[in-house]
């Protein structure tokens, strides 16, 4: 196969793999401000859009962590293919939709790294990977940077309780916090920008380096920034109401003052490892965000069944979507052929999930109204306090 065409094939399923990662993680900037009611929906996911595309263009620290680091390329390492970044893709999309068709706010991140994985291993050999690299700056930040941001997202929800409680029967003030939100919430989608646009950008990188059109060791060009950055945020207004209806209301009730400290806590964490080239898991920094200001909140609760399945599709997404890739690295194997079936079959399963997606909708309006019936039960419950 013409090695163009496998390249330019390469940079359409990253670029919609970009766009189904800005889906499948808007709920990590904007699913507790709408929880809370401080944005609409459609204005949540508006916003989210354009600061995802302002974000992508801030930094390349954890591009460069892809293109040169986690998959090895050029001089003294182990040239992965097109039709390897191809493979990996795949199953990088594949298990993206798969959770986000449950209501799985799982990392777009991890799918991507475990994808790339799987095919490098099967078509390039142990060699190919940079295990050194995938530690450092991918299991080492999966298992802190949670516990990091819901440890700061506790102690921020306790402290702005503390500031706030009331006192002789006068207002708290928290009403105010909603406004707050408009600003963290920003921030955090401002952050995944710097952070999860990048990945993408990377891998197109990748491919072109593989493909002797880039040399080894360089960042991406403005043109693979610009690609990027309009995908996500394209992807990013689409919506994403399945994951941010589980994490906006699904872990635990959230009021405007924990959605306050769960947003700045969670762009605080982002913000720190984009700066280090980190390539963090959002999605995984805003869920303990979450779990941390539920915890932090005297009287609330945590869901944690619905933690637990979280949990679990944390654990299954880097192996699931490497051996999703691997398998379509095999297929691959075959040549032109395998690589024309692993198009079909990735377009036929496209089309299923989303026809599958269309029979259980969930859309602005019915979040919007679950929200609003949250409200009120939160009212009725104020007033009757008061008249005793």
């Amino acid at each position: 196969m013409d090695i163009s065409f496998i390249i330019v094939l390469v940079i359409a399923l990253a670029l919609f793999f970009d766009f189904t990662n800005g889906f499948h993680d808007t709920a990590n900037a904007m699913a507790t401000p709408i929880a809370t009611g401080a944005l609409k929906p459609r204005v949540a996911v508006a916003l989210a859009a354009v600061l995802n595309l302002v974000g992508a263009f801030l930094s390349t620290e954890v591009a460069k962590t892809i293109s040169g680091g986690i998959i090895r390329e050029g001089d003294g390492g182990v040239q992965i293919t097109p039709e390897l970044v191809f493979a990996g893709l795949i199953g990088a999309t594949v298990w993206n939709l798969i959770t986000w068709f449950f209501g799985l706010p799982s990392s777009s991140s991890h799918a991507l790294f475990g994808g790339l994985i799987g095919a490098a291993l099967i078509g390039a050999g142990i060699g190919a990977v940079d295990f050194g690299v995938v530690v450092s700056k991918v299991l080492l930040p999966a298992l802190f940077a949670p516990i990091i941001a819901g440890g700061t997202a506790y102690l921020a929800t306790r402290l702005a309780y503390r500031i706030t409680r009331r006192h002789d029967g006068l207002p708290d003030g928290r009403g105010v916090f909603r406004y707050g939100q408009i600003f963290s919430s920003s921030l955090v989608a401002l952050a995944h920008g710097t952070n999860d646009a990048q990945k993408t950008m990377g891998v197109i990188t990748l491919t072109l380096i593989a493909g002797g059109l880039q040399e080894a060791g360089s960042g991406p060009a403005f043109w693979v920034v610009g690609a990027c950055a309009f995908a996500i945020a394209i992807g990013t207004y689409s919506g994403g109401w399945r994951i941010i209806k589980t994490l906006g209301t699904g872990l635990t009730a959230v009021k405007p003052a924990q959605g306050f400290a769960a947003e700045t806590s969670t762009a605080a964490t982002i913000l720190a490892s984009t700066h280090l080239g980190f390539a963090l898991s959002t999605t995984q920094v805003a869920s303990g965000s979450v779990i941390g200001s539920g915890l932090g909140r005297r009287g609330s609760s945590v869901r944690w069944s619905t933690a637990g399945r979280i949990a679990i599709g944390w654990l299954l997404t880097l192996p699931s979507a490497a051996l999703i890739g691997a398998i379509a690295a095999l297929v691959a194997a075959l040549g032109p052929v395998g690589i024309a079936i692993d198009a079909v079959l990735g377009v036929a399963f496209i089309v299923i999930i989303f026809w599958r997606s269309s029979r259980t909708r969930v859309d602005s309006g019915s979040l919007e109204n679950e929200v609003n019936a949250a409200g009120n039960v939160v009212k009725i419950k104020k007033s009757k306090a008061r008249s005793k």
